[in-house]
């Protein structure tokens, strides 16, 4: 009687099963994407060499409009 009021009767929604399936797929799929673009992402910080004139411009604590 318990599970008949807690909706177990008749075993796993299908539909459901799927459905988590599913997302858990795209999830693996996003997750894998979002490493792949840090790394380029690392690869193109690392590739960029910024003069030390240019880098001292952007070290500068004054504010940019006054």
């Amino acid at each position: 009687m318990a599970k008949a009021l807690l909706g177990h009767v008749g075993g796993a929604d299908l539909r459901l099963v799927d459905e988590v399936r599913r997302l858990r797929s795209r999830v693996r799929d996003l997750e894998a994407e979002l490493a792949r673009v840090t790394a380029a992402n690392e690869a193109l910080v690392a590739s960029v060499h910024v003069e030390d004139d240019i880098r001292m411009l952007t070290l500068d604590d004054q504010p940019a409009l006054t």
